[in-house]
């Protein structure tokens, strides 16, 4: 035994080595352990970021926020802590499994808070997505379509528009065409998709699935995410709904005509947007940034309709690239001139083309829709014997 002037320097010596036996024992640590601290690590990190944001979307910035969040985000500190050190004796009511069964049951708390949120047909909506499509047939000739709620505003700033909702009778057996809408908002690889149809007898009709937009909300990538918009339908004269983009927001807009379409395709992905309108009628859906979006919700449309002769590519998902992928699966009209893709986009450029257009002058709906295809190509519907051979 040591004599008592010296027990607390062998105290302190003792301490040392077993914080540099613990140092050295963390750098030796094996590959495999040390890869394996670095998941842990990274999957608590997401998991936590994935509940704070889901408050903050739902909650909104506030007190309620913070204080809730400041419960798992402590947890997952201390958890991250302790998976950075070797193990350590605690107190048993602290324990690092403990901590972790407390987190996993806040987490799981918070999944099943969101599974549980559910869409609402009626909410403080904005004018523009206020009312829902429906539509009607005509009992002894079901091509005569009445589609009501057709929406027709007088846009003159972003937020004033002249509120007109229509009700327009279309004939399905005289369509005669798809165009492919693709309306830049961020950046090149970023696009909001519509989808016009075009009639032998009367002017085109578009169809957009955008955000159900409640009063004071704007639109966020990441809420998307979390449950924070609905998802509406809108048909639309080509005077509001591509004249808003182009002339009062300064998107980037570019009209794509489609070829090699034939008749049960054009009508089928018509038909595949009615029932559309049914579905959010009976009930209402949310909108997702990833999965249910303007863009492969109609993707999964046309390939339902084509008998999935269309190829899922990445740029189903980054929308701006469409074109692209339209082009190399040579939907774009073949021209004698052999258009590049960059001849493409300089004819199918709409905001040139309407860059003079007044709201006061932007009232014939036709003129509008004829103005934007000016020197692009109006292909025809295939006949039903070479539709077949394609296929």
């Amino acid at each position: 035994m040591l004599p008592p002037a010296l027990r607390p320097a062998a105290s302190r010596l003792r301490r040392t080595l077993a914080t540099y036996r613990q140092r050295v024992s963390v750098r030796l640590l094996p590959w495999r352990r040390l890869l394996l601290r670095f998941l842990m690590v990274i999957t608590l990190l997401l998991s936590l970021a994935w509940l704070l944001m889901l408050l903050w979307f739902q909650l909104g910035l506030g007190l309620m926020t913070y204080a809730l969040g400041s419960v798992p985000a402590f947890l997952v500190a201390v958890l991250i802590k302790r998976i950075g050190t070797k193990d350590q004796v605690v107190r048993p009511r602290f324990s690092t499994r403990r901590v972790f069964a407390a987190y996993s049951a806040l987490w799981l708390l918070g999944v099943g808070w969101f599974v549980s949120i559910a869409p609402k047909q009626q909410r403080d909506w904005q004018p523009e997505v206020a009312e829902r499509l429906s539509y009607t047939r005509e009992a002894d000739n079901p091509d005569i379509v009445t589609l009501h709620n057709v929406r027709n505003f007088d846009w003159r700033t972003e937020s004033l528009a002249e509120t007109r909702w229509q009700t327009r009778t279309v004939d399905l057996s005289k369509l005669a065409g798809i165009d492919i809408i693709n309306s830049y908002w961020m950046g090149p690889a970023i696009a909001h998709t519509l989808v016009s149809f075009r009639f032998t007898d009367a002017r085109p009709l578009t169809f957009s699935l955008e955000i159900r937009k409640e009063q004071g909300e704007s639109f966020s990538a990441l809420g998307g995410f979390f449950k924070l918009y609905e998802l509406s339908l809108i048909a639309a004269e080509e005077r509001d709904i591509i004249y808003t983009r182009s002339n009062v927001r300064g998107e980037q807009v570019y009209l794509f005509p489609l070829s090699h379409l034939s008749q049960a395709e054009v009508r089928g992905l018509f038909e595949a947007y009615l029932q559309k309108a049914d579905s959010l009628n009976r009930a209402p859906e949310w909108y997702n940034t990833l999965t249910s979006n303007c863009t492969n919700i109609v993707f999964e449309m046309a390939r339902m309709v084509s008998g999935n002769r269309l190829p899922y590519d990445y740029r189903i998902w980054v929308s701006g690239w469409l074109p692209d992928y339209l082009y190399e699966q040579q939907l774009l009209t073949p021209t004698p001139q052999k258009w590049s893709m960059d001849t493409w986009y300089e004819r199918a450029h709409i905001n040139p083309k309407v860059s003079a257009l007044t709201y006061q002058a932007n009232m014939d709906a036709a003129l509008f829709s004829k103005r934007i295809r000016k020197d692009l190509p109006a292909p025809k519907l295939m006949s039903v014997t070479k539709a077949e051979t394609d296929n």
